[in-house]
């Protein structure tokens, strides 16, 4: 069902007050896309709407929500309705949505669970954000490994209702120690007789509770997983990772990166609902200091202030020439920014990529060169066309090696690389253009005077 079409549907069973052909209606609608529809509506409205739905339902369409919603909604709803939400909901997310609660919210929760969900929450919630234990979770498959494979299939048919994936089971010994994994087609194609140990995988890939999340999804991704086994210091298995919470992990990390390339910083929750006090703090400071360090490309012109008196179709390039430095090194920067955060390359990476990058900017730079070179020569003739290509050739090579270095130079004191593109860079390659410029302008024109 389309967005608008289900939208309308939520807001006519409001007007009628007839919510009965709700959940029958609505039955094959993913809980995403209900969640969407929800999210348009008020808090009390969308706890009006799903409570016409089964508890199931009820709770994966909340953990689609927006966190600003789930946490609203935790706040305004019946202490026993919520908590029976709460119970309905993966271990992961139920931690998630414990960790953005108030204290007073947090202790009114947890004596309404049982014992053994107390513990489960409370340990999920307790590991550091951005690491595999924060987004883990311990709805898991277990097997033994004395187990025959006709055993092991009837654990997983009486387990499945309780586990997030029965397609990968792992292995522990008596102490819990990971020792291997198994997928569901494995175990249905063994022998019947076959022992769990004689036909699962030893030493699977796994992470710790420690490793941090933009590793677990990479490992995820490489390996193409179904889910990761996390383990402790001691070797015990502790939980799993998801491949949906790990792309979920990889979406997030991007659009991080894709702030911090505006040098904006990392961005909670979405542009829409954000405040305009969230969005000033957020942009104001970079912009600021960006303001000053361009006054440094205002310095510049000042010292050359005689040379552009004497030959004013400087001027006319001027916008050409370090706009081409700042995209020149704007490209540098992403690329490396981006092979960066995959793992592409490393720090003694640099020698090799600056080696490249001085040919490949070199090429570009003189293709620009050769193509400003006819409208210097139309604009302000021989000497100022020698002038224009030669800088356009400099500016380019010295603005791609920018974009190239600082990346690597901010991982290298364990600073993000992605605070290194978009205005950062081009600034600097303004500067660096202004003076490249005149210098050169200055160097050369005098002598034909």
């Amino acid at each position: 069902m389309e967005a608008l079409v289900l939208i309308h549907t939520l807001r006519a069973a409001l007007e009628s007050g007839d919510f009965s052909v709700l959940s029958v209606r609505l039955a094959d609608t993913h809980a995403a896309d209900l969640a969407g529809a929800l999210a348009e509506f008020s808090t009390a409205h969308q706890w009006q709407l799903l409570s016409c739905f089964g508890l199931s339902t009820q709770a994966e369409v909340f953990s689609y929500l927006p966190e600003e919603q789930q946490v609203e909604l935790a706040h305004t709803v019946r202490r026993q309705d919520f908590t029976a939400v709460i119970r309905q909901m993966s271990s992961d997310e139920r931690a998630d949505l414990f960790n953005k609660l108030s204290d007073a919210q947090k202790q009114a929760l947890l004596p309404a669970l049982a014992q053994a969900e107390r513990d489960d929450i409370l340990s999920l919630s307790s590991y550091s954000e951005g690491t595999a234990g924060a987004i883990m979770s311990s709805d898991y498959a277990m097997l033994s490994p004395d187990l025959t494979v006709t055993q092991a299939i009837e654990v997983l048919r009486n387990e499945a209702p309780d586990k997030e994936t029965i397609y990968l089971s792992y292995v522990v010994d008596q102490d819990r120690i990971l020792i291997g994994a198994l997928s569901l087609r494995e175990l249905i194609l063994a022998p019947t007789h076959a022992l769990v140990d004689d036909v699962m995988k030893h030493d699977p890939i796994h992470v710790k509770v420690d490793t941090e999340q933009e590793e677990v999804a990479s490992l995820v991704a490489k390996y193409d997983l179904i889910a990761i086994p996390v383990v402790n210091a001691q070797g015990q298995l502790v939980g799993i990772v998801t491949h949906d919470d790990a792309m979920d992990v990889a979406a997030a990390e991007a659009t991080e990166d894709f702030h911090k390339t505006a040098t904006i910083g990392k961005l909670e929750g979405s542009v829409k609902d954000a405040k305009i006090s969230l969005l000033y703090r957020k942009r104001v400071v970079w912009l600021v200091v960006l303001v000053f360090g361009n006054i440094f490309s205002g310095a510049g012109l000042a010292a050359f202030e005689q040379i552009i008196s004497q030959h004013i179709a400087l001027l006319f390039f001027l916008p050409l020439l370090i706009a081409s430095s700042g995209n020149a090194g704007a490209q540098s920067g992403t690329l490396m920014v981006r092979a960066l955060a995959t793992g592409d390359i490393k720090l003694r990476h640099w020698g090799k990529m600056l080696g490249k990058e001085v040919l490949v900017a070199g090429l570009l730079g003189l293709t620009m060169a050769l193509a400003v070179y006819a409208l210097g020569y139309w604009r302000g003739g021989l000497d100022i066309a020698l002038v224009v290509a030669g800088t356009m050739l400099i500016v380019v090579l010295v603005g791609s090696l920018v974009g190239l270095s600082l990346p690597f130079l901010l991982s290298r004191f364990g600073m993000d690389p992605a605070t290194a593109s978009g205005p950062l860079i081009t600034s600097i390659a303004d500067v660096a253009g202004v003076v490249i410029y005149f210098s050169i302008a200055s160097w050369y024109l005098p002598t034909l005077l």
